[in-house]
């Protein structure tokens, strides 16, 4: 008689486009069960219809939908195995020109939904003792890059909050990773209003590809992913050069490469 597997899930956020639909097409091939939470209720539909998935509507830069989202990650009779926290957004606009109601936006989304649903699904995992969380950062938020914009700075919090959340539960069988892309072919910078028609080709990183190397190096035990040698470089150049040629170097590129990653 064939062994019984027990199922797995994973509960992926911004789940309908980019690495979120790359990581929910990736995981249902390994044989997950998928809960698939985004705003667009039509487009989690038709997502569902591609791949068999619950969907769970939630705006999370609202307080309802991250209650929603976090009520689902600790339903005891559902366990979730794989949490990727990968909704974010992007403010094409200086800081200068900003308002507070937008920035305030970039932060629920990008910072305190990540801060809420980690805090919802660790207490559940580290007492099962397994479970992994993705959080999906950016190479932005390794300096102080894109003069006057506030993304690079969410995504730091992101890397770093992962960094000591990973080891912090390591020791209870307990995976917390910060996925680092660099540009990636998806509809977020359309989605920002960001133009990006100036970025050369060989920068762009295929979402695929990116969620393949990010799961591969999730189950290494790394806690911080960066895909693609290029990136792997860059980020070495911004933690390690001069703080005044990385801003050098920011000022030269700002209006030739367009204004965020993800």
């Amino acid at each position: 008689m064939a062994a019984v597997t027990e199922r797995r899930t994973a509960l992926i956020t911004g789940a309908t486009a980019g690495i979120g639909a790359a990581f929910a097409r990736e995981l249902a091939a390994e044989g997950y069960d998928l809960v698939l939470v985004a705003r667009d209720e039509a487009r989690l539909a038709a997502m569902a219809a591609e791949l068999p998935a619950e969907v769970l509507p939630a705006d999370l830069s609202t307080p309802a939908g991250c209650d929603a989202v976090a009520a689902r990650l600790t339903d005891p009779a559902r366990p979730i195995d794989l949490l990727v926290n990968n909704a974010g957004m992007s403010l094409n606009r200086s800081f200068l020109r900003s308002t507070v109601e937008l920035e305030e936006a970039l932060l629920r989304l990008n910072v305190n939904a990540v801060m809420r649903l980690t805090l919802a699904a660790l207490p559940v995992m580290t007492e099962r003792g397994r479970g992994d969380i993705v959080n999906v950062s950016s190479v932005s938020g390794f300096a102080a890059l894109m003069p006057g914009s506030t993304y690079p700075a969410s995504k730091a919090w992101v890397t770093n909050f992962s960094e000591s959340q990973a080891q912090l539960v390591r020791r209870f069988g307990v995976r917390v990773m910060a996925l680092c892309p660099g540009y990636t072919r998806t509809e977020f910078h359309d989605r920002a209003g960001i133009d990006v028609s100036k970025t050369p080709s060989w920068m762009w990183l295929d979402a695929g590809a990116v969620v393949r190397a990010g799961l591969k190096d999730l189950r290494k035990g790394k806690l911080v992913s960066v895909p693609d040698w290029k990136y792997k470089l860059a980020t070495f150049g911004m933690r390690h050069a001069p703080r005044s040629l990385v801003h050098r170097v920011s000022r030269g590129t700002r209006g030739r490469i367009g204004r965020e990653t993800h």
